[in-house]
């Protein structure tokens, strides 16, 4: 009989703007030597070298990344990681493939995700860009 009107809520998401996607390194692509740099990075295609980002990295289905070392804030692979991987938070998707060891402080992953390597979690991982040549990481890890 009475109805109480319904409020309807404006949502506005806050998105960082280091989190969004401003490179992409496309399906037939190739990139060979190191990329570094803050914002978001999303490879469909291949990536052979260091990546350093103070950022959002995304490996999509179609994406294979060979290097040394991974490091970015957020690693979402959906495609195929060789190397290690440092990172603040890491989620592998179902087709998502790493085969390395893993640094993170945040880990999930989906059924049918594949990780072959060591992992140690972290309390807290700071990413550092490259300075000079040199890659550096700071964790704070137990005395």
């Amino acid at each position: 009989m009475f109805r109480r009107k319904r409020e309807t809520q404006s949502f506005t998401p806050v998105v960082k703007a280091q989190n969004q996607i401003g490179t992409v390194i496309a399906n037939g692509m190739s990139w060979h030597g190191d990329l570094s740099g803050e914002g978001g990075v999303r490879v469909e295609g291949s990536v052979t070298g260091e990546i350093v980002v103070r950022g959002t990295v995304v490996i999509g289905e179609t994406g294979k990344v060979n290097c040394e070392t991974l490091k970015a804030e957020t690693l979402i692979v959906a495609g195929l990681v060789q190397g290690n991987v440092v990172c603040q938070k890491l989620e592998i998707r179902a087709t998502g493939r790493v085969w390395g060891d893993v640094v993170t402080t945040s880990f999930s992953s989906e059924d049918g995700a594949f990780l072959r390597g060591t992992m140690r979690m972290e309390e807290k991982i700071e990413i550092k860009l490259v300075e000079d040549g040199n890659q550096s990481q700071k964790t704070n890890e137990p005395s």
